[in-house]
């Protein structure tokens, strides 16, 4: 995949919104695409995370012990949790059919952090909302 390619992926991706065509080329250039067959793991729960993951193509489910948590498509990312804070991944990502991901290792995704201040934003905001939707959830 092309440079130009993966940043007319990152464009309309949120946590991306704030960033200009320079920073964005430099983001794509740290990322690497990765294909994944369907009914594949990209993370598994309890591993610590290495890798943050934007979905480009296809579909994943986010799966916890036998409960699927959500379903994941294009456009859609995960993995900026275990990267932040360098615990255990709280769930595992298993592909629902043929997926591709562009990928950030981890100390790539900390150090775009560090230097652009409208990610960092978007993230926490990002973070904040799906932290009050599983707290809105009802427990079973």
């Amino acid at each position: 995949m092309t440079r130009k390619q993966k940043v007319e992926l990152l464009r309309p991706v949120r946590l991306f919104s704030g960033l200009g065509p320079k920073a964005l080329g430099e983001v794509a250039d740290l990322m690497t695409e990765i294909s994944f067959a369907a009914n594949r793991y990209i993370v598994r729960q309890g591993q610590v995370g290495t890798g943050f993951y934007l979905i480009t193509a296809g579909r994943a489910r986010v799966v916890r012990g036998d409960r699927t948590l959500n379903t994941l498509g294009p456009g859609e990312f995960f993995g900026e949790l275990s990267v932040l804070d360098q615990s255990p991944r709280m769930a595992h990502v298993v592909t629902v059919e043929p997926t591709n991901v562009l990928a950030l290792a981890s100390w790539d995704f900390t150090k775009l952090l560090e230097a652009n201040a409208k990610v960092t934003l978007t993230l926490l905001k990002e973070v904040a909302a799906r932290l009050r939707g599983a707290s809105e959830s009802p427990a079973h």
